[in-house]
């Protein structure tokens, strides 16, 4: 369930953020952790493009770190 959520559970209403992609890279816990702090400051402020460009980045480091096999 999401927070303060008005629909009922059985109605898709937030973000799952599934670990496959994740583990499929031999990424960990932590990675899980960061990926959910990348997209908790966009939405805090999806307007704000300086921040999305940056975390683009991030991403693109995140990624080429541990390229698939």
């Amino acid at each position: 369930m999401v927070p303060y959520d008005d629909k009922s559970p059985l109605v898709a209403s937030g973000i799952r953020v599934g670990s496959a992609a994740i583990t499929r890279r031999r990424r960990n816990q932590q990675a899980c952790l960061q990926v959910v702090d990348w997209l908790d400051a966009i939405i805090k402020d999806p307007s704000k493009n300086c921040l999305i460009t940056e975390i683009k980045e991030h991403i693109n480091k995140f990624m080429s770190d541990f390229p698939l096999y």
